[in-house]
């Protein structure tokens, strides 16, 4: 019987080697920042009446977004943390975040109210 055909689960004779964990993932392209749809808007939901400004729609990499993301707390004052594909910024500063945006290339829209 070929091994490749074989039910045996367990042998003493030899080593089976163990396959390749599971395939890297291709490096995402990234689209310049004048052609991404980048959203900022304000959320109080299920914040215990707290205000945080979100930042949606950045295709970044994940140390560029945290590069962002650091640039803004400096510039703002303010705490914030990467959450999934998004950037939350504790406070209102949608006006300033929108104009740091600006500068760096994206071109954000200001959602909600």
């Amino acid at each position: 019987m070929p091994e490749e055909k074989s039910k045996l689960v367990y042998s003493t004779d030899r080593a089976v080697p163990r396959d390749k964990g599971p395939a890297e993932k291709p490096p995402q392209t990234v689209a310049p920042a004048a052609q991404q749809k980048v959203t900022v808007r304000l959320e109080r939901k299920g914040r215990g009446g707290k205000t945080v400004t979100v930042v949606d729609g950045l295709r970044l990499p994940r140390g560029k977004a945290e590069e962002l993301l650091r640039q803004l707390k400096t510039k703002l004052g303010a705490g914030g943390a990467l959450k999934d594909a998004s950037i939350e910024i504790q406070g209102d500063h949608r006006e300033a975040v929108i104009s740091a945006l600006k500068g760096m290339g994206f071109p954000p829209k200001r959602s909600g109210g």
